[in-house]
């Protein structure tokens, strides 16, 4: 079908949404809370367009085009919108390590300081409760993809869900027991899909802590899992000779994305050194 996005008409395949068909222009449309392989939740609001005869802006990431529309993915309508939703999260939340959303404050001029210095509502303690990874909540924007990640899309565990509403709304195991307690398998594939650093593994977590986490200077090397006859592919993440991360390419059929405890997090015997 023909849709015209930021007065270019295009043809689109039936069933995409403004996002797939922008993408195929070519146009940088911001998104936090989508991922590839996870189910829109429309949570964040940063993708937002303008569609005509549209009252409101709709999101991008789940609005699926139809057959004459007409989009405006630039508007100033639009720039506003993205502009305070950068704004209201930049003063909410710790942003840090968040370099896309930090790339957004900055691309529409976001000034998230303008609510004063006391307007940080999520602070808290890092809570470390295991060797694998840690939570941050103060850096959790509440984009559900871990929530989505957990569940149906990819893991069908359901350790963790958004509970409370409102200001008091926030991730949460099931009952609230502690995560050791918890129906959590340790996958790491919330961990995967966090934008902002919310939740992160203890080894970089480690690294960054002690002022020695050298992204710029790692190596990325692919690989195959060996654990099991599955074939998952693997992105070692090596600083100093030594692996500090693993990941795995969303764009990998077997994987999208995804891994087991061992695949993400059983590496250390790699490089386990004998004494000379």
């Amino acid at each position: 079908m023909k849709i015209t996005i930021d007065g270019v008409t295009t043809d689109v395949q039936e069933g995409s949404t403004i996002l797939d068909a922008a993408r195929q222009m070519g146009i940088d449309t911001p998104t936090l809370c989508y991922g590839d392989t996870l189910t829109p939740v429309n949570v964040c609001r940063v993708c937002v367009v303008e569609v005509e005869r549209s009252r409101a802006l709709v999101p991008a990431c789940s609005r699926k085009v139809e057959e004459g529309m007409v989009v405006h993915t630039d508007s100033e309508r639009v720039r506003t919108s993205r502009r305070l939703v950068m704004e209201l999260l930049g003063s909410a939340v710790d942003l840090s390590t968040a370099p896309e959303a930090l790339a957004y404050i900055e691309r529409y001029e976001a000034k998230p300081d303008r609510f004063g210095p006391d307007s940080l509502t999520v602070a808290q303690a890092v809570k470390v409760d295991n060797e694998l990874y840690v939570r941050d909540y103060s850096k959790c924007i509440l984009c559900y993809k871990c929530v989505e990640a957990c569940g149906v899309d990819h893991q069908n565990t359901f350790a963790i869900t958004v509970a409370g509403r409102g200001f008091g709304a926030h991730i949460s195991t099931e009952l609230d027991v502690p995560l050791p307690e918890s129906a959590c398998v340790y996958c790491g594939n919330c961990v995967a899909v966090c934008p902002t650093g919310a939740l992160m593994a203890k080894s970089e977590f480690d690294l960054r802590e002690a002022g020695e986490w050298r992204e710029e200077e790692q190596a990325e090397v692919d690989t195959v899992c060996p654990y099991c006859g599955v074939g998952c592919n693997l992105t070692l993440h090596v600083q100093d000779d030594a692996i500090v991360k693993v990941t795995s390419p969303d764009d990998h059929d077997v994987t999208r994305g995804n891994l087991c405890i061992k695949g993400r997090f059983g590496y250390r015997y790699v490089q386990t050194r004998k004494p000379a």
